[in-house]
């Protein structure tokens, strides 16, 4: 028997490469027929499933299911298209094209499709059978009695390659046409049972592929083929007659690949989708951190950590970075923290459980179609009635963030590099400018070597003395005046044999305990990072936890208390992992891994303490991250937005900020902010991005409404204007630290229900106004800060005014916080003027939160 092998090709140092590179190859949505035995099945049945679900069959329109909540029975939660297959699979080569953190898998060699469904019994199961699980391989843990069972056969015909010509550039195309010959069937079992009072989980799972069909003359496909004839027979009336026959499937293919007559027969599917119905005009929201869209329909999402990219679509950026890197631009799905979860504006949610990669097809006006890389997939369906309450139903089990400390979230983080000296003299100067400051962070606190694209960290994780002489005085002289040092690390490490100032060589000491990732011959993999390659903790092993652990033990007793825990997203495909697990499917868990060492080291040192030391843990260290799954938000404690570009772009720029923040919310991420100003600077002969005084100005406007105000010098600091440059900056950051102060009695209210509801800090309009249109179109125009500050951020170059929309379905009027001008009634939008300093910021006029914020600002002499 054949298995079709992963396919990795490595492109982390090719030179020059293609700027526009093509949509990757995938399958498209695979449709079919449903067939049904009418003398098993009923017409019309409704089953329970557990004490607060129900499931319809009907066989009416060539048959269907609908599942609904007991207290809401006439309204579907999910339900099958009629007539049509909702279990589908296929077998198709994986290639993935891998460079520098960026990944692109593709379907290859699509050999078999497997679309016509037949269902050949529904049945409730009320108590523990221990055939199940030997007939099915179903996973049985943690199952909750009755749940409902569906059996049946998937049907699959051999393609054949043809060539087409493209109508639009007279070029000819290999295609793969379905034969109609049948030539292999699987059975599959798709179980239903409750999780929750809000949540049904389901499990589908996919039986040994059989190759016994040999001609159309076979007695069981005839009775099949009968069946099917019959069904639609019944369904078009005499109209089937003019119809073309259902089921045709293209699958798009290169000129190299060839199908074969299957003479080699694997065992079973590496491809598994779930079908099901949508509505023309539903939206679809979440997916997790996402950059440049709100709402998904009509789009094909994949779900893989990995590096955002430099530019995602907004040009000539984009086209650089893809030239002089493979594929380094991305586009606007790659994102460090996606999630297979979404919510609709019809009140639907779905999630996936477990890791592999999956893409939700949402192409089709009439139909979602999971399509996930395995013969299995397993996952829920949730209840709610507004998108708050599908929030609170999804955190419940994926897990919410603890409150964090005080500290983090009382004044500004300001991000520095450069030095002892340089760090005293900003202090100097925040402390002129009256700057409530809770923090330091430090990147560069382990030393910056040269290399061939200019200064890098060592990433070696101890104090580099030269560059911090006096560290240790450093940290006491600023806990002393309550402002806390913050640093960074990651789960990799580079060689630091020629580090002049090490005290120890962290690689050579994981290499020795053998927990770094390995490659194929047993050997650490070295992994490729711009101008250097690094190791990786291999977290599956059991003493890599700990080991790294005693790193950050030293790091906090020197007086430390938060950290950039960066990285997570680069696991190559190819790894050799201690636990022996699928490395795709370890790669989407490894950042989960990764928070989850930070998380149990912040939880152990705060366990620990006694006495005064004890006073002083709680409180509490923190660290935030990029990378990220979906359970994340259970390990995570605070998320930073990654590298956007210092730009006033769309995909990249400040404007992906805004979205990233939303759309991380919608899906559980509810502690999140960016670096002021961005992060990635350009400086080639034709191509620049430097951050320009007015965007570092108005970033630092929007930051002062997330949960962290935190700057970020970039990665070209002298090309960048600072929060430091100049009197008018420095000005304008004191300002918002204090509009940002202003606010933290309604923070700390915000944290609190995060932790408690998974609620975000910072929300879309659609969470609480899900029945506005208008709102429900909205990405970055506009944001909520819980419910009682409404922001409307000025995010493009020269804008003096913003268009502010008052969503239908509040009755409270809003307020203008600079000129108090009270705006009532509900469903329109007017221009406000908005000059630098004065964004557009409105609270609830009968609101004590904006009463006290307003009064907060006058004490603090901003208004």
């Amino acid at each position: 028997m054949e298995t079709f092998k992963l396919k990795i090709t490595k492109k982390h140092h090719k030179h020059l490469n293609n700027p526009f590179p093509p949509t990757p190859r995938s399958l498209p949505v695979i449709e079919g027929p449903l067939s049904f035995n009418s003398e098993t099945l009923p017409s019309h049945q409704i089953y329970s499933i557990g004490k607060d679900f129900q499931i319809l069959w009907t066989s009416d329109n060539g048959g269907y299911l609908s599942i609904s909540h007991q207290s809401h029975p006439t309204r579907s939660m999910w339900s099958t298209i009629p007539g049509q297959s909702f279990v589908s699979a296929a077998l198709a080569q994986t290639q993935v094209e891998e460079s520098r953190g960026s990944f692109l898998i593709k379907d290859r060699d699509v050999r078999l499709l497997c679309y016509h469904q037949t269902i050949e019994d529904i049945r409730v199961i009320n108590q523990f059978d221990d055939s199940l699980y030997q007939k099915t391989d179903l996973n049985l843990k943690d199952i909750q009695f009755p749940v409902l069972l569906i059996t049946g056969l998937i049907l699959g015909n051999k393609l054949k390659k043809e060539k087409k010509k493209l109508q639009s550039s007279g070029i000819y195309k290999d295609i793969y046409v379905d034969t109609k010959k049948p030539c292999a069937t699987s059975r599959y079992w798709l179980l239903f049972d409750q999780k929750t009072i809000h949540q049904i989980g389901f499990q589908l799972k996919l039986g040994q592929v059989n190759f016994e069909i040999q001609s159309r003359g076979s007695a069981k496909y005839r009775h099949l083929r009968w069946r099917r004839g019959q069904i639609r027979k019944k369904k078009l009336g005499w109209w089937c007659f003019f119809t073309r026959p259902k089921g045709f499937a293209r699958i798009s293919s290169s000129s190299e690949e060839e199908i074969g007559e299957l003479n080699s027969k694997p065992t079973e599917f590496n491809r598994v989708c779930l079908t099901y119905s949508s509505e023309r005009n539903e939206r679809f929201y979440g997916f997790g951190e996402q950059f440049s869209h709100m709402d998904f329909k009509g789009k094909r999402v994949p779900i893989f950590v990995q590096e955002q990219g430099i530019g995602r679509g907004d040009q000539p950026i984009t086209f650089a970075a893809n030239l002089v890197s493979y594929r380094a631009g991305g586009d606007w799905s790659t994102t460090y923290a996606p999630s297979p979860f979404y919510m609709t504006s019809k009140m639907k949610s779905v999630y996936l459980e477990g890791y592999d990669y999956s893409v939700f097809d949402l192409t089709r006006q009439d139909r979602v179609q999971i399509q996930i890389h395995g013969n299995s997939v397993q996952g829920r369906i949730l209840h709610g009635n507004s998108p708050s309450e599908l929030i609170e139903c999804l955190t419940k089990t994926i897990g919410r963030p603890p409150e964090l400390p005080e500290w983090i979230i009382s004044g500004a983080v300001a991000g520095m590099q450069g030095g002892t000296d340089a760090v005293r003299r900003v202090w100097d100067a925040l402390r002129d400018y009256k700057v409530p400051v809770s923090a330091f962070w430090l990147q560069d606190w382990v030393g910056n070597r040269e290399t061939l694209i200019g200064s890098q960290l060592w990433w070696n994780w101890e104090v580099d003395t030269i560059r911090y002489k006096g560290w240790q005085q450093l940290v006491n002289d600023l806990n002393a005046h309550h402002v806390k040092v913050m640093t960074y690390c990651n789960p990799c490490l580079a060689p630091s044999d020629e580090k002049p100032n090490k005290r120890r060589n962290l690689f050579e000491e994981a290499k020795k305990l053998d927990i770094l990732v390995k490659d194929n011959n047993g050997d650490p993999y070295m992994v490729p990072n711009t101008a250097f390659d690094v190791g990786m903790l291999d977290l599956t092993h059991p003493d890599a936890a700990s080991w790294f652990k005693q790193i950050l033990q030293e790091m906090v007793e020197d007086g430390v208390k938060g950290w950039m825990a960066d990285f997570g997203e680069g696991l190559p495909m190819d790894a050799v992992l201690y636990s022996g697990e699928d490395p795709i499917s370890a790669h989407n868990r490894y950042p989960e891994l990764w928070a989850q060492i930070n998380r149990e080291f912040v939880e152990e040192w705060k366990d620990n303490g006694a006495g005064k030391e004890r006073e002083d843990r709680e409180e509490g260290l923190v660290f935030f991250m990029r990378a990220g799954f979906r359970d994340s938000p259970k390990w995570g404690m605070l998320f930073w937005e990654g590298d956007q570009m210092v730009s006033w772009q769309a995909n990249d720029g400040i404007k992906s900020a805004v979205v990233g923040l939303l759309s991380s919310g919608l899906s559980g991420y509810a502690f999140n902010h960016s670096d002021i100003g961005g992060y990635c600077a350009v400086n080639l002969p034709f191509i620049k991005y430097r951050r320009s005084e007015e965007l570092l100005l108005r970033w630092m406007e929007l930051s002062a409404f997330t949960t962290v105000f935190r700057t970020h010098e970039g990665n070209k600091p002298s090309c960048n204007t600072q929060f430091y440059s100049n009197h008018k900056t420095l000005s304008h950051f004191a300002r918002f630290a204090k509009v940002y102060k202003a606010w933290k009695f309604y923070r700390l209210q915000l944290v609190k229900e995060a932790a408690q509801k998974g609620l975000p800090v910072c929300r879309h309009l659609f969470l609480h106004y899900p029945e506005d249109e208008r709102v429900q179109s909205f990405s970055y125009q506009q944001f909520l800060v819980g419910t009682e500050i409404l922001v409307v951020p000025a995010l493009d170059k020269g804008k003096k005014e913003v268009k502010v929309y008052f969503p239908e379905g509040e009755t409270s009027s809003w307020q203008h916080i600079w000129t108090g001008k009270i705006y009532t009634g509900q469903g329109f939008e007017t221009w406000v003027e908005a000059p630098i300093s004065y964004p557009a910021v409105f609270v609830k006029a009968d609101s004590r939160v904006g009463e006290t914020f307003l009064q907060n600002l006058r004490n603090l002499d901003i208004l």
